[in-house]
């Protein structure tokens, strides 16, 4: 785990931009695991299944549709988008200033577990999605808000802990 007093790290080489993504913007969006949508095939087939006896095979193909906008819709609803920016932190809907950031942890995949566990605080903020194993802390210093810290799953760790440091008082 990285301390926030740390001077940031070079990424690692897994970390580093790929051929053509050398200007990182600071986005990533969280699209569910292929599990995820392999599960919802059975609202598909469900839909169909239900509509067959009683509409034959046009009303199964129109009941299929509806089991796949159905679980489009609901997958769909489960992917996220993380923007950092100058000057605030993007999580979903939630905003984040940056001014209030005091440090920037990464928690390893290995780490997670412990740190979403018995080392949570019950006022964190949580942004995770399972399928994403690597997060990272962020320390926060304001007094009109209780939250200590959010932990925010990510594929990049290194990138997103060294953006926020250059971008807040965490120097």
């Amino acid at each position: 785990m990285s301390s926030a007093t740390s001077p940031s790290p070079s990424p690692q080489p897994s970390e580093r931009p790929a051929s053509g993504d050398t200007a990182w913007d600071g986005r990533e969006t969280w699209w569910p695991a292929v599990t995820s949508w392999l599960s919802w095939l059975p609202a598909v087939v469900g839909g169909a299944l239900v509509a067959l006896p009683i509409w034959g095979t046009q009303g199964a193909i129109v009941g299929a549709v509806v089991g796949a906008v159905l679980a489009v819709g609901v997958l769909l609803s489960l992917s996220w988008t993380t923007r950092l920016t100058e000057t605030e932190f993007r999580v979903g809907r939630a905003t984040l200033p940056l001014s209030v950031v005091s440090g920037v942890d990464v928690i390893a995949r290995g780490e997670r577990r412990a740190a979403l566990g018995p080392g949570l605080d019950a006022r964190a903020h949580l942004a995770i999605r399972s399928w994403i194993g690597p997060a990272v802390r962020i320390h926060l210093d304001d007094p009109a808000d209780p939250t200590p810290y959010w932990v925010v799953s990510t594929r990049r760790p290194q990138r997103l802990a060294a953006g926020i440091r250059r971008r807040s008082r965490c120097r």
